[in-house]
C-alpha cells in the first residue's frame, strides 16, 4: 500500500481506468460474438460501434480495429449481410410541403457580407530572419 500522496492518488486512477478499459473491452467481446452466432446488419453495426469507441478512447490501435473490422465484414459478406447505411434527419421533407413554404420566407434571410467572410486557405506563417552569428 502507498504511503505517498501522490502515489495512493495514481494508485486510486489505475483502478478506474482499468474497470473502464476491461469494461470496453468486454463490450466488445459481447457485440463480437454476437454477431458471428447471428450475423445480422445491426450486430455488425454495434460491433462495428464499439471497436470504434475503443479506438476513440486509445484502448486499441486503429490498424488493430481496422483488421478486426475487415475480418468481420468478410464474415457478413460471406453470410450475404450488408451494413445498413446511417440514418439521416427526415427534416428536409417535412419542409418540401406547401404549407412550410410561406412560414420558410417569412424568415429573414441572415446574410454575411463578402468582406466579412474568413479567407478559404490559411496563410503560411512568416519566416523570422536568421540571427547573424559573431565571432569572438
Amino acid at each position: 500500500m502507498p504511503i505517498i500522496k501522490s502515489a495512493i492518488k495514481r494508485m486510486k486512477q489505475t483502478i478506474k481506468r482499468n474497470e473502464r478499459n476491461v469494461g470496453i473491452k468486454r463490450e466488445i467481446k459481447d457485440a463480437t460474438k454476437a454477431f458471428l452466432l447471428k450475423p445480422t446488419s445491426e450486430g455488425l453495426s454495434k460491433a462495428h460501434s464499439e471497436l470504434d469507441t475503443a479506438v476513440k478512447k486509445k484502448l486499441l490501435k486503429k490498424n488493430t480495429v481496422a483488421r478486426r473490422k475487415s475480418q468481420l465484414a468478410k464474415v457478413a459478406k460471406d453470410a450475404g449481410v450488408k451494413l445498413a447505411p446511417a440514418k439521416k434527419a427526415a427534416a428536409p421533407k417535412a419542409a418540401k410541403t406547401p404549407a412550410a413554404a410561406p412560414a420558410a420566407a417569412k424568415k429573414p434571410a441572415a446574410t454575411k457580407p463578402a468582406a466579412a467572410k474568413a479567407p478559404a486557405a490559411k496563410k503560411a506563417p512568416a519566416k523570422k530572419p536568421v540571427a547573424k552569428k559573431t565571432t569572438k
